[in-house]
């Protein structure tokens, strides 16, 4: 593809912001489809203000720290386990952001802040690998947002529940292990609430997710040689499916209560004493 036909495929109807971006630089720095997009579509739906604190936990390559510091004037904490921060930085220091976009490196369960740290969290294409838990946002997550701040996370997603023995017929052929990190946003609802750490203020599916989907897939497959390898043609699934059951499931939280840190130890202690004498 020329750079004007890469331009003119990677268009969508829906975002403005993200669309102003290079896209060739775009997909040179994908982990996955369109983080450009899915930041944009949870930034429609959270408060964000000027001057905020926010943690952008599972960053990749830091586009969507970029995207939010340079759209948004946030001070964004770049945080990702595999891709080297000195990597990011260079691409933050490209956009002039280095006074506003700090990379490191983390690994989920081990995030290195004071309780109440940020203002805001949000986290794209990662979530689901580390934190559907039962105990995840409870014990190692929220107390990292001030008591009213957000949590926003956009996933891989279902429009309903796939039960694990009857997979639907049109995706038996594509439908691989991962695939069960996939839920709907009601599960994302109910996982959170009965944390009774946190509020939720919405638990829907990106509007046209799926579309940007098939979009990203499609035009990286064609620009990038190692998208021609996956275990899952994704475009020829997102095709076959058209929105049925995949998308991008996108969840909003408010932060209702201080964390009770003596409260989790207690718990982790009964339940390991439990375990021992069973």
């Amino acid at each position: 593809m020329t750079n004007q036909e890469l331009a003119q495929a990677f268009q969508f109807e829906g975002p403005t912001r993200s669309n102003a971006y290079e896209p060739d630089w775009v997909i040179a720095n994908m982990m996955g489809p369109n983080v450009m997009w899915l930041t944009e579509s949870l930034s429609q739906v959270m408060s964000l203000k000027p001057g905020m604190w926010v943690l952008d936990m599972g960053c990749g390559k830091a586009i969507s720290s970029i995207f939010l510091a340079k759209e948004f004037g946030l001070q964004v904490w770049a945080a990702d386990l595999w891709i080297d921060p000195s990597d990011n930085l260079e691409r933050i220091r490209a956009f002039g952001l280095d006074d506003q976009v700090f990379p490191i490196r983390v690994e989920a369960h081990d995030i290195p802040f004071a309780s109440g740290f940020f203002d805001a969290i949000v986290s794209m294409d990662s979530y689901h690998y580390f934190g559907a838990d039962d105990l995840y946002l409870r014990d190692r997550f929220s107390h990292l947002v001030k008591p009213g701040g957000q949590i926003g996370i956009v996933v891989p997603g279902l429009a309903q529940e796939v039960p694990s023995a009857s997979i639907p017929e049109h995706l038996e052929p594509f439908w691989h292990s991962s695939f069960w990190s996939f839920h709907s946003p009601d599960w994302w609802r109910r996982n959170w609430e009965r944390s009774e750490v946190v509020e939720v203020e919405r638990a829907d599916l990106v509007p046209n997710g799926w579309k940007f989907w098939l979009t990203s897939e499609e035009v990286s497959a064609k620009w990038r040689d190692d998208e021609r390898e996956k275990v899952v043609d994704e475009a020829a699934l997102m095709r076959v499916d058209k929105g049925r059951y995949l998308g991008f499931t996108r969840t909003v939280a408010r932060r209702i209560r201080a964390f009770d840190e003596r409260a989790a130890v207690g718990l982790a202690h009964f339940s390991a004493a439990s375990i021992g004498a069973h």
